[in-house]
């Protein structure tokens, strides 16, 4: 072992690149590991930092016992061998948004933190168009879009931060002015023992927080202990809290505009736009500018995008519901439909319980299955029908609908069974019922 390094970076890919840009910006120079023999981005590094390091297929010990930091991506687990033996050693371990906390805690930025099982993307981004709708200096980030530590390069006032559960495990010093979580299912449990390990990963986010926006109507995002407090739901509230009460989205008992002028579809988007209105009044912006984007934002790809109406049919693109959670949302968002809804679910579960999915399956006409575990999806239904392909499946879903129904692509599974990501899915799916569209 030719040199001893003091900071290790475990992880190449865009997150590991914005912590060797932001260390390199210290003047440190760190050592680079990554399990895979190619690791994405290792070209970039080449280019740009030829002075530091990359060791590729594997993490050497030898290396990780002499650190002082490891800065690791969110996608390595903690409980891996060679990270665990770090720990044991009292090496400290953190993650690209925990470096951000500190360098932002320098500054009087604030911070918005966003988590939960669905709907953070749908969220952070609405925050982000209501941030921007009101003129002030903003920048959108961390699980989506640019990384924590990149955002840094172009200095703002606002920082609204989607976070993942993997990212918090390794974060604790996140000041935030407000965070939510917006709700919590059975997820990642490839990587957590238990719903309730999983759950106080995200809820780690509440003690890096002013205040805590939590979701009245899914116990689990409560917080664990007495906090600065305010609530969400789509249940009439009390106090000042937020809520719908008689058609509107209100604010305690006062109205601020009609659920029918909400540009994005389904219930559980009318929660996302109450969440993002509670995030953004903490920070001081004014309700006009909430309003302006509430009635004009229509979403995001691949979540409950509305890719065509096709002789009366319409066909919505969820691909982006890889867990059970976002399905169930999906479906009881559309169960107000007066048509009928057929469903196309399946993929890889990542080893969560599909059962939950069986008593909102009951919302659902006709329910068509493929993909690794599109089997123990089919199970829960009567008369499923499974099928080996997104596009046989469409064309059953086509065969099947008549004008006024509704064929929704919301799988509760990841896509790595079958596709490279779900963007991949999503874009199959709206390239096969365009095709036909234009028949």
């Amino acid at each position: 072992m030719a040199q001893q390094y003091s900071h290790i970076v475990l992880g190449l890919g865009a997150t590991g690149l914005s912590v060797v840009r932001y260390l390199c910006g210290q003047g440190i120079t760190p050592l680079v590991m990554d399990s895979r023999a190619v690791p994405p981005g290792a070209d970039v590094l080449a280019a740009e930092f030829p002075q530091v390091e990359l060791i590729a297929g594997g993490f050497d010990c030898r290396y990780l016992v002499q650190a002082e930091q490891i800065v690791i991506s969110p996608g390595i687990a903690c409980e891996t061998p060679e990270v665990r033996v770090a720990f044991d050693m009292g090496i400290e371990v953190i993650g690209d948004v925990e470096l951000f906390a500190r360098e932002v805690s320098k500054t009087d930025a604030k911070v918005i933190g966003i988590t939960g099982s669905n709907g953070k993307t749908t969220v952070t981004t609405l925050v982000g168009e209501i941030a921007k709708a009101s003129g002030c200096s903003y920048a959108v980030g961390g699980n989506i879009g640019v990384p924590a530590l990149d955002l840094l390069l172009e200095p703002k006032d606002l920082y609204i931060l989607e976070l993942s559960s993997f990212q918090l495990e390794t974060t604790h010093s996140l000041n935030c002015a407000i965070a939510t979580c917006l709700n919590i299912s059975e997820d990642h449990m490839d990587r957590y023992s238990d719903i309730e390990s999983y759950r106080q990963a995200k809820l780690k986010l509440y003690d890096q927080t002013k205040m805590v926006l939590f979701n009245r109507e899914d116990p689990l995002t409560t917080p664990n202990h007495p906090a600065n407090q305010n609530s969400f739901g789509l249940d009439v509230p009390s106090d000042d809290a937020w809520g719908i009460a008689g058609g509107m989205l209100v604010l305690g008992s006062s109205p601020i505009m009609s659920v029918n002028d909400v540009a994005l579809v389904g219930s559980h988007n009318h929660a996302n736009v109450l969440a993002a209105m509670a995030l953004t009044t903490a920070i001081g912006i004014k309700r006009d500018d909430q309003i302006a984007v509430a009635k004009e934002f229509n979403g995001l790809e691949h979540r409950c995008e509305t890719v065509a109406e096709v002789d009366g049919v319409t066909y919505i693109n969820d691909s982006k519901a890889t867990n059970v959670g976002a399905t169930v949302a999906a479906i009881d968002g559309l169960s107000d439909h007066l048509g009928e809804l057929i469903l196309i679910a399946g993929g890889d579960s990542k080893g969560a319980d599909l059962s939950s999915l069986e008593p909102v399956l009951a919302k659902v006409s006709k329910l068509i299955t493929l993909g690794r575990d599109g089997d123990k999806i089919a199970a829960l239904k009567p008369d499923s029908i499974k099928v080996a392909t997104l596009a046989e499946a469409v064309a059953v879903g086509r065969e099947l609908a008549t004008a006024g129904d509704i064929v929704i692509l919301s799988p509760a599974c990841a896509s790595l069974d079958m596709y490279p990501n779900y963007m991949a899915r999503g874009e199959e799916f709206r390239s096969l019922v365009v095709a036909f569209d234009g028949e």
